[in-house]
């Protein structure tokens, strides 16, 4: 029986990419150790690549407002649901970039907004059955006082509107369901857990 998993526990027999675009789809030939011991058959898988992500919750606590991105995505649409997505910062980290980096960069691009401080949330898989791709998670320090507008980078075909959201808005969002992408439910929870420890490490 195998009882500690790893990557020793996995043989990749042959790895070719099947599709090189604005992303890239590997596939992959397999096999993994068993929990109850010996080997699983060769399984054949296809990962998504696109690299790793940094996000950012952009939260002034002097006035108790998140300054949040609107912006279309065809994901959402191909889904059913509304492709007009109410978001967190995020970003593609680059080869070379840290994500804090990262981190701070999106947020003067898409929201117009200097990051004064930083506060990691959680590093998680995106979709790991399919999907290489994590993202590193942050809380920002920014003041929403003259935040709003227009933003994105062009070269990109970004167009993002800057919503500023109090703190109970974005709790009402989160309880009724109406935030449908991972990365802003997941940095919302995370905020309202820890509400009371946010508060008093930025003495707001």
């Amino acid at each position: 029986m195998h009882e500690q998993m790893g990557k020793d526990s996995v043989e990749i027999l042959e790895r070719q990419t099947v599709y090189q675009g604005y992303f890239r789809i590997d596939a992959y030939k397999l096999r993994h150790a068993l929990f109850d011991g010996g080997w699983s058959r060769t399984l054949s898988r296809e990962v998504f690549e696109r690299g790793h992500a940094a996000g950012l919750l952009a939260y002034d606590p002097d006035r108790g407002e998140f300054v949040m991105c609107e912006q279309f995505r065809i994901g959402a649409h191909a889904a059913g649901t509304d492709p007009w997505q109410l978001e967190v910062v995020a970003g593609v980290i680059e080869d070379g970039e840290q994500p804090e980096e990262v981190a701070r960069r999106e947020a003067r691009e898409e929201i117009g907004q200097a990051v004064t401080g930083l506060w990691p949330i959680q590093r998680y898989l995106v979709s790991p059955g399919g999907l290489s791709e994590s993202v590193y998670l942050y809380l920002g320090r920014v003041s929403s006082a003259k935040a709003g507008g227009i933003f994105g980078a062009a070269g990109e075909d970004e167009h993002i509107r800057v919503k500023i959201l109090t703190e109970d808005e974005l709790e009402s969002l989160m309880k009724r369901g109406a935030l449908t992408n991972a990365m802003t439910v997941i940095a919302a929870q995370w905020f309202f857990l820890n509400r009371a420890e946010i508060r008093t490490k930025w003495k707001a």
